[in-house]
């Protein structure tokens, strides 16, 4: 059946992400006008022999990992397959305008932004849970909004300072805004898609604070435990025969067993939990602390961008707290709808056994933590920039390297563990007991609570800002044709009418008259000539006489004698 509220949500996500788009092409448009190529490496021949240079070689570092600079223009240089600065027509190597390489950085970004559903471009993805589970169970963990953080992961060399930074802070107020939505999110996909934007924050926070293996590494392993995760929600769905509101779900895990069994391991690796001093740790604990430990040695090195470790701590505790809220709150206590409970069922196997090869990937991927072979394969590639850190300059940013991160690993682990820890706690406070009401809270925090559930009012806002100014100039636009440009073409119809009337009928009178006219007239002298074709041979005898007398009259009167 079609619904129309598919159909909106496939047109909001559209029209959101040219808006990136938009930004996308203009940072295209930058590179290519300075760097004439779209290549992050450079292009060999049949050789082996470079004879074009990359993204990557054009713009180069020193050993500080600083960009090279002409010291007179002050533009970053541009450099040939050989290493050399590129020296144009006039004998002056050529360059890119700083301001330019941050508005290219930006404008790469931007898209990435719209992909990844970051603020302020992220409310499309929660609407976008109109599409069938398994397909967001592979958008949301490999495919389309995972694309975004990659693009930032594989442009990395080419962000300066100031765009990681923005890179951070837009992900630090992505990762906290989608967090507290998902508090009280009653829909079981809609939570996940929540938490699917604040996870891709975290991601996008760990590159902005040069935590480039720690994003990348979180992208990774979410993949395995969001994928798990929604489709687990999926069998829920189907084994409820299509109910995803949680209010009227409880007590399934004694239908559906296994998949609460396999929920909760996805539910356990992205709250990031794990048993302290054993090593027993699912994936999420590895890849979230590895980004909190970029964080907060950036924000050691930075103290004045104190928040972009403050909120992703805070949101850790967020995290768990939510996400278990979902578990207690579907699979555990008495069930709220004896309907929906009575009816439920266990999936077939057809949909279990992928559950319980995503829990087994989504428990151990990670294994070893960043001494483990994922985290060592991810980082093979890691730009050559990124272990060594960026010392500071005047005015400029530090830059953590690996040894700066180390160092406060294990602070920021613990701090990470100790939030999630709490979240948790609560969640089971609330939802797993009957200790505290959820209710009460939510008629003592009301307002906090409607402020959450209207997604802190961004469609409002953008509804406000964008659609009524857009349809008020639609309607504008529309008097503008009906009254204007359609009473013109309408006045220029009905003149046109009336002419066409006025030739009719002087076609009728005049042309067709004479016509007709000059057609009767024939016609008359035709029908009297017949008088004389009588068929009588002394008429024609007479005719005769009569004519050669007549002849020679006029002979006679015309030539002289």
């Amino acid at each position: 059946t079609e619904r129309k509220s598919a159909s909106n949500a496939a047109n909001k996500a559209f029209i959101m992400n040219r808006v990136g788009d938009f930004g996308f092409l203009i940072g295209l448009m930058v590179i290519w006008t300075y760097f004439g190529v779209f290549r992050f490496g450079s292009t060999t021949d049949a050789e082996g022999n470079i004879v074009q240079a990359g993204l990557f070689e054009m713009i180069q570092r020193d050993d500080a990992g600083v960009l090279a600079t002409e010291p007179i223009t002050g533009g970053v240089l541009i450099h040939d397959q050989t290493g050399h600065p590129v020296v144009g027509e006039s004998g002056i190597p050529k360059t890119i305008p700083y301001a330019l390489l941050i508005v290219a950085g930006l404008g790469v970004f931007a898209g990435c932004v719209g992909k990844s559903a970051q603020f302020p471009l992220q409310t499309w993805l929660p609407d976008a849970m109109e599409g069938p589970t398994p397909v967001s169970a592979l958008v949301h963990s490999a495919t389309m909004v995972a694309a975004g953080v990659y693009l930032v992961g594989r442009f990395y060399p080419m962000f300066v300072q100031e765009v990681l930074l923005t890179i951070a802070y837009v992900g630090c107020i992505t990762l906290f805004m989608a967090a507290t939505i998902a508090i009280v999110a009653t829909d079981i996909k809609k939570v996940l898609a929540y938490s699917t934007i604040s996870q891709l924050g975290y991601m996008m926070l760990g590159l902005g604070v040069f935590g480039w293996g720690a994003g990348l590494f979180h992208l990774v392993t979410h993949a395995f435990f969001k994928s798990l995760m929604f489709l687990c929600s999926g069998s829920v769905i189907h084994g409820c025969h299509h109910e995803q509101e949680m209010p009227k779900m409880g007590g399934l895990w004694r239908k559906m067993p296994i998949t609460a069994f396999t929920m909760l391991v996805g539910v356990i690796a992205i709250s990031g939990l794990a048993i302290p001093g054993t090593g027993i740790a699912f994936s999420g604990f590895h890849s979230k602390d590895a980004v909190v430990a970029s964080a907060l040695a950036f924000v050691k090195a930075n103290p004045s961008h104190y928040l972009l470790f403050i909120m992703p701590l805070l949101t850790a505790g967020i995290t768990a707290f939510y996400m278990f809220r979902l578990w207690f709150y579907t699979f555990i206590g008495k069930p709220r709808d004896s309907h929906v409970y009575d009816h439920c069922h266990e999936s077939p196997a057809i949909m279990t056994a992928p559950l319980l090869v995503l829990s087994v990937f989504a428990a151990f991927c990670a294994f070893g933590g960043e001494h483990g072979p994922l985290y060592l394969l991810i980082t093979g590639d890691e730009p050559g920039h990124v272990a060594d850190g960026i010392a500071a300059t005047t005015g400029s940013l530090t830059l953590p390297g690996h040894g700066a991160i180390h160092a406060v690993h294990s602070e920021a682990g613990t701090m990470a563990l100790l939030a999630a820890v709490t979240g948790t706690l609560l969640a089971y406070i609330l939802y797993g007991t009957n200790l505290v009401s959820p209710e009460r809270i939510k008629q003592q925090l009301a307002g906090v609570h409607s402020f959450l559930v209207n997604k802190w009012h961004f469609d409002e806002l953008y509804d406000g800002l964008f659609m009524q100014p857009a349809h008020i100039v639609g309607k504008f636009c529309a008097w503008i044709d009906r009254t204007i440009f359609d009473g013109i073409l309408h006045g220029a119809a009905k003149v046109t009418v009336v002419v066409a009337q006025w030739d009719r009928k002087f076609d009728e009178k005049f042309v067709d008259g004479f016509v007709n006219l000059l057609a009767s007239s024939t016609q008359t002298f035709a029908l009297s000539l017949r008088n004389f074709q009588t068929g009588r041979l002394r008429q024609y005898v007479m005719f005769i006489v009569v004519g050669v007398v007549a002849l020679f009259a006029v002979l006679f009167t015309t030539f002289p004698r």
